[in-house]
């Protein structure tokens, strides 16, 4: 019986330290990226393909292993539903031993994965979404917010048009998260530079058909209609507008997120005029240029913020494994803090305790036709915004991390 007892006991002892040396991060010997993105749906062309291979020229770039230990990349796709992401990543955690989830479009999706990284010592890298939330109330220790959010691009689009004279404000806004986040944040911004929200109409995310919408938009005479969405819907938005004569009838079309497929899909001849704030353009500076260059040979099209920042935000990753010497999350996160960020993405970034990955932000307008001088040539630059005050102020801030004086 002893023996028996005895026996118990050393299994138990060794599942413990076997736990204890995977949560250590040194279970495997192979680090695991997961890329959990829309590979099919509305958002497939802001994530998807792109994302992946954003991801995996990273890897390639910083030679396929760290700490001696190959580097895996896999993939799934969330279809754009957080019980199906939720349970994708919960099988990566528990059961291949994934010790990075990136990307993470769609904002539902994104908090509902930060949330496991952190139940799971693990980290998570959000590039595709936005809410502001990610890094306010539903912060936590084993997540970044890297490339944009609700807040930047409300503070920039909002005070570009603000120096204009242009104050009044409705809004048409995705039923979701992101969409709920960004008009909350615009419309603060908005009203703490003097403006006014004349109103706002919320649609489903999956709705092509904004004629309705728009109707109201128009007759409430606000001199901004905020398009507080993204995806397919959002283009049909712009086309839609330029129907209804919006534009034409004084009023200012302001996409509060827009990426530079989401121009290449309208055109210059439907997408002129628009201001946007982003964190990316391929055609900024030389570094960007050349690595754009890069990604185009493979994705035969010109990298948008989301691509960049999950090229950059997974090579600070391995960078900070490599100087943690493990993989162990809560080791890695602190060398990514530690650390600034310097590459062709973003100039001295630097990672906040609340996950906020601190840099620039770019307000742009969307180029007319006789302005563009070649294919993806469509933004010419407004103002350049520190990110410093890009961002949420921590002292503003509900993360729970940030630390009060």
């Amino acid at each position: 019986m002893r023996l028996k007892v005895a026996s118990i006991l050393i299994a138990s002892v060794a599942l413990v330290s076997a736990d204890g040396v995977r949560a250590q991060g040194i279970s495997d010997n192979v680090v695991k990226i997961g890329v959990l993105t829309d590979m099919s749906g509305q958002f497939s062309h802001e994530s998807g393909e792109g994302s992946v291979t954003a991801i995996k020229m990273a890897v390639d770039d910083f030679g396929g292993k760290v700490l001696g230990k190959p580097i895996e990349v896999v993939v799934a796709d969330h279809q754009n539903k957080p019980d199906t992401a939720s349970a994708l990543a919960r099988k990566w955690f528990d059961v291949d031993h994934v010790d990075m989830i990136g990307n993470l479009i769609n904002s539902s999706i994104a908090l509902t994965v930060t949330g496991l990284a952190k139940e799971k010592n693990r980290v998570a890298i959000v590039n595709g979404s936005g809410s502001s939330r990610l890094t306010g109330d539903a912060c936590t220790p084993n997540s970044v917010h890297y490339a944009y959010d609700t807040y930047a691009l409300a503070r920039g689009t909002g005070s570009a048009l603000a120096k204009e004279g242009k104050k009044t404000w409705y809004f048409l806004t995705a039923d979701y998260a992101f969409g709920h986040a960004l008009e909350a944040d615009t419309s603060a911004v908005v009203k703490g530079l003097g403006g006014e929200v004349l109103g706002a109409t919320r649609y489903p995310p999956e709705s092509f058909d904004q004629s309705s919408f728009l109707l109201q938009a128009q007759s409430s005479k606000a001199q901004v209609v905020g398009l507080a969405g993204s995806g397919n819907v959002l283009v049909n938005s712009i086309k839609s507008a330029q129907e209804f004569g919006i534009q034409n009838g004084g009023q200012t079309l302001a996409g509060l997120l827009v990426w530079i497929t989401d121009v290449k899909s309208l055109g210059l001849s439907s997408a002129q005029g628009l201001v946007l704030t982003n964190a990316f353009y391929w055609d900024r500076d030389d570094e960007t240029r050349a690595w754009s260059k890069r990604f185009f040979e493979k994705m035969k099209r010109m990298p948008h913020m989301g691509d960049a920042g999950d090229y950059s935000s997974t090579m600070h990753y391995l960078k900070a494994i490599e100087a943690a010497g493990t993989d162990e999350a809560q080791a890695v996160m602190s060398k990514m803090r530690e650390m600034p960020v310097n590459d062709f993405f973003a100039k001295n970034g630097r990672i906040r305790e609340d996950g906020r990955m601190v840099h620039d932000m770019y307000v742009y307008e969307v180029k007319k036709p006789s302005e563009s001088k070649s294919d993806w040539d469509f933004y010419k630059l407004r103002e350049v915004i520190p990110g410093d005050q890009a961002f949420r102020p921590l002292k503003d801030s509900a993360c729970k991390l940030v630390k009060r004086n």
